[in-house]
């Protein structure tokens, strides 16, 4: 059993519901799975998202992977915290796609009060293992009065 929480208000259908009007509506990114200490995320691959090479550009896959650590960061934040912001994203990138789906899964690391760390897998629709990410993010809270 996973000792991740979930927060009470964390569900796919919320998290989907920031995207509109966002860089992660424009791509098209949804969140198709939510549990403890996990979260997977999925895109089709349109040819504005290729590099000029060609092949699907960096910032598409960072686009994907970002966003889910970010959802899934947000959907366990601990109790009265009010937000979050990306402090430190790695990433090593493995071979590339030019058409179809690619999915990311971010899996906890650490779920901290001040931190948390996410690491995150993209994978293409064929199965190959297209990226792998390291994302660790600062939790905010309400300023005092």
């Amino acid at each position: 059993m996973s000792s991740y929480r979930l927060h009470p208000d964390a569900s796919i259908d919320r998290l989907n519901a920031r995207t509109p009007g966002t860089l992660p509506g424009w791509f098209g990114l949804a969140v198709t799975a939510l549990e403890p200490g996990r979260l997977t995320a999925g895109m089709s691959i349109r040819p504005e998202m290729l590099a000029p090479n060609g092949y699907l550009h960096a910032a598409s896959v960072i686009a994907l992977a970002d966003t889910a650590a970010g959802f899934a960061t947000i959907a366990h934040l601990p109790e009265g915290a009010s937000s979050f912001t990306t402090i430190e994203l790695k990433s090593n990138f493995l071979g590339t796609q030019t058409e179809g789906e690619i999915s990311c899964t971010a899996t906890a690391v650490h779920t901290g009060r001040n931190t948390q760390v996410w690491d995150a897998e993209v994978i293409g629709s064929t199965g190959r293992k297209l990226a792998l990410f390291r994302c660790t993010q600062m939790i905010l809270w309400p300023k005092a009065a």
